[in-house]
């Protein structure tokens, strides 16, 4: 009777050693062990291990899994057209909050982030903006306040650490940017020291205890080695889950976006030269995108209509690569005669049928399971080329601007208004088959149609 009733309460012993709960220890008890009674509280080693490896995991999941900052957010979100310091696509971001640009209202910038559409319309300052670039900014209508705030934290903080005064050799500024940008390094150094000695006490705490049980008599089970134990392997497995899980979807969304990919071209082709200072549409040379889904390149025979007579480039601007190196372009002329076969010299005697086509690099891709028409969006939807392809007329070499994911395709046909203009066989015919929409512009029940609103949401618009 004795021994079953010992072995019945070494397991209840057992049980509490192995729970952790942080109640009363049991040594002599009469009647139950001849040996236990209770002593004061104390919190068992096995509870502070598992409390501490909870906050390291913890602490370590909010330092992995950290909602977005300001930084990440501005790199996803905004890096595509803008710049702190320098204008790109759209104007640079550095001080743009200032009281006298935006009438003492920074709060709009909500609103305009959110839904730029409506600015426009409502507001001259906004007007003008789309005025002076040419088209409207991307809406984000997910983003929430605290992400904004974020976002401008970042700009201000980055625009001030890059824009203060130094003296003659000092790099001050350059040095108060970096550490702006450290913070999250120290953050995790700090959070990995303190968990260093968080598992240091609990160890102290062990071995006295240890010694303590040793000097008074008492029984302990023998400790489950931590890679044994249930509870840590289950706390670490579902930790890693989350933390692979995260990585692993990360990097999975980025697989073939390339934004701001530029790459060396076999001719230093100037868009800026050809697209912005002659005003050359884009049509005349990728007349395709008018007509059918792909836009296509330029032939060779296509250059030489114009450079069969422009041999030397003489009267444009100097034109400046990204590494600030300087272009002859009368140089990249001969490239092109080179592809051409083309004799300056003995012009009448060119065969357009030898010419061999230019290899140039490809900059825009989208994955085969995506169906993008041209023609749908040029003629159709009269959509601008810069909309997609930013501001070409400004670039000498171009690059690809918007990282042409399904969000930011999704957000632009959330936003962007139907021209609906069609009566009597006049305007756009292309959505004249809409009657139901038509009707209710008429009675005022809608004001406007945007892509949603005929399919553009649809799963099999995109992926078929």
């Amino acid at each position: 009777m004795l021994n079953s009733k010992f072995l019945e309460n070494k397991k209840k012993l057992n049980r509490l050693f192995f729970y952790g709960v942080p109640d009363l220890l049991l040594q002599r008890t009469p009647g139950i062990y001849p040996h236990f009674e209770l002593l004061q509280p104390m919190i068992p080693c096995n509870a502070i291990l598992r409390l501490s490896f909870l906050y390291i995991s913890i602490t370590f999941s909010v330092f992995i899994l950290h909602a977005q900052d300001g930084k990440q957010l501005f790199s996803t979100k905004c890096a595509s057209c803008h710049n702190i310091f320098k204008d790109l696509t759209g104007p640079k971001l550095g001080g743009v909050l200032e009281k006298e640009k935006y009438g003492g209202d920074p709060k709009k910038t909500y609103e305009w982030i959110r839904n730029s559409t409506s600015l426009v319309n409502s507001d001259p300052y906004y007007s003008a903006l789309k005025n002076q670039w040419g088209s409207v900014m991307t809406a984000f209508p997910d983003l929430k306040d605290a992400e904004i705030d974020a976002i401008w934290d970042y700009i201000n903080k980055t625009y001030a650490a890059g824009n203060k005064p130094k003296p003659a050799g000092d790099d001050t500024a350059k040095d108060d940017l970096k550490k702006a940008n450290q913070n999250s390094v120290i953050f995790g150094i700090i959070t990995l020291i303190l968990a260093i000695i968080a598992l240091i006490l609990a160890y102290v705490n062990s071995n006295l205890k240890k010694m303590s049980d040793d000097a008074e008599g008492i029984i302990r089970p023998e400790p489950v080695p931590f890679y044994k134990n249930k509870f840590y392997i289950a706390l670490l497995s579902v930790l890693l889950f989350v933390v692979g899980g995260y990585l692993l979807a990360k990097g999975a969304i980025g697989l073939g976006r390339q934004t701001n990919y530029q790459p060396e071209q076999p001719i230093y082709y100037s868009h800026k030269v050809h697209a912005g200072i002659n005003q050359i549409n884009c049509l005349y040379c990728h007349s395709s995108a008018w007509e059918s889904k792909h836009a296509s390149i330029p032939s060779v025979n296509v250059c030489m209509n114009c450079h069969k007579a422009i041999q030397a480039y003489e009267k444009g601007p100097e034109i400046i690569d990204e590494n600030g190196n300087k272009i002859d372009g009368t140089a990249e002329i001969q490239k092109l005669y080179k592809y051409a076969g083309f004799d300056p010299k003995n012009a009448a005697k060119w065969d357009p049928s030898k010419a061999k086509p230019i290899e140039w690099v490809r900059i825009h891709n989208l994955p085969d399971h995506v169906y993008f028409n041209h023609a749908q969006h040029v003629r159709v939807g009269k959509i601008q080329c810069q909309t997609c392809h930013g501001e070409i007329t400004n670039m000498h070499e171009v690059k690809q601007v918007s990282e042409l994911s399904m969000g930011w395709c999704i957000n632009c046909h959330r936003q962007t208004k139907v021209d609906f203009n069609y009566s009597e066989g006049k305007g756009n015919q292309f959505y004249s088959i809409y009657e139901k929409f038509h009707n209710e512009i008429k009675k005022g029940k809608m004001d406007s149609i945007t892509v949603s609103h005929i399919g553009g949401l649809e799963c099999q618009k995109c992926h078929y």
